[in-house]
């Protein structure tokens, strides 16, 4: 999974720029310290490695910037990873991904989000193997968005896009369906479209790390429940499976924004 924050990062007052935890170490601590890190590959004797419980995702690089940004996109961080082998009971661990990268972006400077683009590896997903209870296993944890206020929900735009993979328009019109059927309102649509401009944020990597570059996309306009990387990252787990279930079988490009409705 690949991670890209946008927006503006005001940096503390208090931090040297000149230190040495960088994103990357950042983002290695705090999957550390919440038992996310996959780090049985680590140095260490055999015993060691056997203690080791097994975690999300393997670190495997982050930075500040990147040199494949596009120009006035205003990146703030970037964080990848591998991850590990998903339980058939759970989702791609994106909420913790997103988590992660937050927490680690928030201790260099107050973080002010307009946009998050996530690579969703759905080729990594089995839907066969889904148990009957858990086919898609978020909406299991949707009651955690239920105590929300209203007032929180946010406009947003949700862009999926495939590269090359000339079977996302097909899977557009059932996503939109499956989506409309799905028991929560953490993500509620109004409008989509197929092909279109998209969010006109190219992802910062090679083409060669997807199926790229940028071609089919389907985007949906709508509401979350609010404006925050634990919301944002429940749906990208959401669509993802969906994606999945339904014939995908390529890495998707998701890019949510925020959306300015002021007239």
């Amino acid at each position: 999974m690949f991670a890209a924050l946008y927006g503006e990062l005001v940096p503390h007052a208090w931090r040297d720029p000149e230190s040495k935890l960088d994103a990357y170490e950042l983002f290695h601590q705090r999957s550390l310290a919440m038992g996310w890190l996959d780090d049985r590959n680590a140095g260490g004797g055999s015993e060691d490695r056997m203690r080791r419980a097994p975690g999300l995702w393997g670190m495997n690089d982050a930075g500040w910037n990147h040199p494949l940004a596009v120009p006035g996109a205003k990146l703030i961080s970037w964080f990848q990873v591998e991850v590990s082998a998903v339980a058939d009971d759970r989702p791609l661990p994106v909420q913790p991904f997103l988590r992660c990268a937050e927490d680690a972006t928030a201790s260099a400077g107050t973080l002010n989000l307009s946009a998050v683009q996530v690579l969703l590896p759905v080729q990594g997903l089995d839907p066969s193997s889904r148990p009957p209870y858990a086919p898609v296993p978020s909406i299991g944890t949707v009651h955690w968005f239920a105590e929300r206020d209203p007032r929180s929900r946010a406009p947003v735009e949700v862009c999926l896009d495939s590269g090359q993979d000339r079977s996302n328009p097909v899977v557009a019109q059932q996503l939109k369906d499956r989506l409309g059927h799905l028991d929560q309102k953490v993500f509620e649509y109004t409008s989509y479209d197929v092909g279109g401009e998209g969010t006109g944020i190219s992802p910062p990597f090679d083409d060669s790390f997807w199926n790229g570059p940028a071609a089919q996309r389907v985007t949906f306009r709508g509401e979350l429940a609010e404006w925050s990387l634990d919301a944002i990252g429940w749906l990208a787990e959401v669509l993802a499976d969906c994606v999945a279930r339904l014939g995908g079988h390529s890495p998707i490009v998701l890019t949510i924004s925020a959306r300015d409705t002021r007239s």
